[in-house]
C-alpha cells in the first residue's frame, strides 16, 4: 500500500539517442512497500512527470525477466553496477540516482548496447558446437566434483557488472572481459567442449586475451552470482602456459 505522505527521489541520466549528450532529469514519485528500482522505473512510465512537474517523456531502460536470471536490467545504481530488479529503494540512500553502465554504449537513458560482450562470447566459441547433422547420443558424463564448480560458472547471466567494474575494460582496450575468459573454463571442461579447447586458447592468449587482465580483482567482487572469476582467469593462465609450450612444440592439442 503506498503511503501518501512518502516519496522517492530518483536522479536519473538520461540521453534520447547514441549520439546525443546526457542530462539529468529528477523524479518524485509515491512511495510503496517492497518496490524495487525496476518499479520505480514502471511509476514514471505511468505517470512521466518529472520533479518540477512538467510533462517528459518515460524512461527508457532494458528488462527481461524480472527475477535476476536474464541479466538485461544491469545499470548504475547510486554509484554501483547492479541488477534494478533485485535493487530495493528500501535498501539505497536517498535520493537515488540511476546511470547507464559507462563500459558500453547508450543506446537511450539507461540502455546500453551489450554486444562487446557477446562478440567476446563468439570469439571464444562459447559454446558446445553440435552441428545437429546426427544424434550424439548421451555423451560423456562428467565427474561429480567437476560438474559441481562446473555449475557455478554456468550461472553467468551476461549482465556486463563484472566488465563495468573492470577498469582494463573501456574504449581505449580490446581486453574480452572476465565474463568471456570464465565461459572459455567452463566450456574447455565440458567433455564434448574440450574438443575446441585448443581454438578457445588461441583466441585467449590473442589480442585482447588474458594478457590485459591487471588483476584488479573487481569483477569478482562485482558479480551479482558470485561466480569465482579470478579462480576462472588464474586457471587459465596456468593452460595458456601449457598450450603455449603444446603450440611451440607442434604437438596436437586435444586434451
Amino acid at each position: 500500500m503506498a503511503d501518501e505522505n512518502k516519496t522517492i527521489k530518483l536522479i536519473i541520466q538520461r540521453q534520447d539517442e547514441p549520439e546525443a549528450a546526457p542530462y539529468e532529469e529528477e523524479f518524485d514519485i509515491p512511495y510503496r512497500n517492497n518496490m524495487n528500482v525496476i518499479s520505480a522505473l514502471m511509476e514514471i512510465r505511468r505517470n512521466p512527470v518529472n520533479a518540477k512537474g512538467e510533462q517528459t517523456t518515460p524512461v527508457f531502460w532494458d528488462m527481461g525477466c524480472l527475477e535476476e536470471v536474464c541479466g538485461a536490467c544491469s545499470m548504475v545504481i547510486n554509484g554501483e553496477a547492479q541488477q534494478s530488479c533485485t535493487a530495493l529503494i528500501d535498501q539505497l540512500e536517498q535520493p537515488v540516482k540511476l546511470e547507464p553502465m559507462k563500459t558500453f554504449p547508450v543506446m537511450r537513458d539507461l540502455a546500453v548496447d551489450r554486444s562487446r560482450m557477446f562478440d567476446s562470447l563468439k570469439q571464444v566459441k562459447a559454446w558446445v558446437p553440435i552441428d545437429g547433422t546426427y544424434d550424439l547420443g548421451e555423451g560423456p558424463r562428467m565427474a561429480e566434483s567437476k560438474r559441481q564448480w562446473a555449475y557455478e560458472l554456468s550461472k553467468c547471466m551476461t549482465c556486463g557488472v563484472c566488465l563495468e567494474a573492470c577498469p582494463n575494460v573501456n574504449s581505449n582496450s580490446e581486453f574480452i572481459g572476465p565474463a568471456a575468459l570464465s565461459q572459455v573454463r567452463l566450456f574447455n571442461s565440458h567433455p564434448t567442449g574440450e574438443f575446441h579447447k585448443a581454438e578457445r586458447m588461441d583466441a585467449v592468449t590473442g589480442e585482447g586475451g588474458l594478457q590485459q587482465c591487471g588483476n584488479s580483482q573487481n569483477c569478482v567482487e562485482a558479480c551479482p552470482k558470485g561466480i569465482p572469476l579470478t579462480t576462472s582467469i588464474a586457471a587459465l593462465n596456468r593452460e595458456a602456459t601449457v598450450h603455449s609450450f603444446k603450440e611451440f612444440f607442434g604437438s596436437d592439442y586435444h586434451n
